[in-house]
């Protein structure tokens, strides 16, 4: 039965049974008879289908809550059961938000030289789509917001508080400060991230104690082109620390310290609550521990 439920979790996922087939290597006859089999063994239909897919049933959305614990569940077997035969090995899949994409690399470099028959995949994504692909089983953890999403029943590990910074271009007037308030930014050309960032909310947040309305010329999803924006127009952005310090080293670009109603919220690694944790994700949080205790005593 566990293959046709990660049949059916591809369905609800994707809300359509080409590119749920397509995502789990199979061909569309073969989910829908997948389907239909699991509908059979359940004795209930899951599934609103005509000509296409019309979404789930009452009884499907009941199926889909266990299908994610049932399918979670054997997944963790089949891991300790390769671990006790194998060592820990494999893939970890983890969505960061963009800020928090050098820890990501830090984190990976520390685990991989206690492990290093594991691999990482990473996407960059916002703080609710972390979620969302932790309830789906898409991705193993995440490293997101602490405090600003409701997280739900998940085990996690702070890694740093946020401090914005300024950046801007070395000719820029405000260059020859090492430090203003969110208010010297009224008026003055931004490039900020797009408003599905959660980043970009807590900005927002700290505009409005401030008690000025930000000048936005650019929005983005990328700090890359954030960074760009400000050397190609000499404009300004805002950003965390760590990100900030990693894309402007070497660059005409000077870092300023924001004071005031400067946001000071908490980002860490995040993995779903499980007992016992699988092997993969146990290992990912001690060693993320241990990186960080480093980084604070350092």
């Amino acid at each position: 039965m566990i293959d046709k439920l990660e049949m059916f979790l591809a369905v609800a996922k994707e809300g359509h049974f080409g590119r749920a087939a397509q995502s789990l290597g199979i061909t569309q006859p073969s989910l829908s008879a997948g389907i239909k089999q699991l509908e059979g063994q359940l004795g209930v239909l899951l599934i609103l289908r005509g000509s296409r897919y019309g979404g789930l049933t009452p009884e499907g959305e009941t199926a889909l809550l266990w299908a994610k614990r049932i399918v979670g569940d054997a997944r963790q077997l089949r891991e300790e059961m390769r671990v006790a035969r194998h060592g820990l090995a494999g893939r970890l899949r983890i969505a960061v938000i963009p800020t928090a994409l050098p820890w990501a690399a830090r984190i990976s470099a520390h685990f991989r030289k206690a492990h290093p028959h594991v691999e990482f995949t990473f996407l960059s994504r916002t703080s609710i789509e972390i979620l969302q692909m932790l309830d789906g089983l898409e991705v193993d953890a995440g490293i997101s917001y602490l405090d600003n999403e409701p997280l739900g029943k998940v085990t996690s590990v702070r890694l740093y508080n946020e401090r914005y910074m300024i950046i801007a271009r070395e000719d820029h007037p405000f260059a020859k400060a090492d430090s203003l308030p969110w208010s010297a930014l009224d008026g003055q050309p931004l490039c900020l991230l797009t408003a599905d960032m959660q980043n970009r909310r807590i900005i927002n947040r700290a505009f409005a104690e401030a008690g000025i309305v930000p000048r936005v010329a650019v929005e983005a999803n990328s700090t890359i082109v954030m960074v760009s924006q400000v050397l190609a127009e000499n404009a300004l952005t805002i950003l965390p620390e760590g990100i900030a310090a990693f894309l402007t080293e070497g660059k005409p670009l000077k870092l300023i310290a924001l004071e005031g109603a400067t946001p000071n919220h908490a980002v860490g690694l995040i993995a779903p609550w499980r007992d016992p944790e699988p092997p993969a994700i146990k290992a990912l949080l001690t060693e993320t521990r241990r990186l960080v205790r480093a980084s604070d005593d350092s």
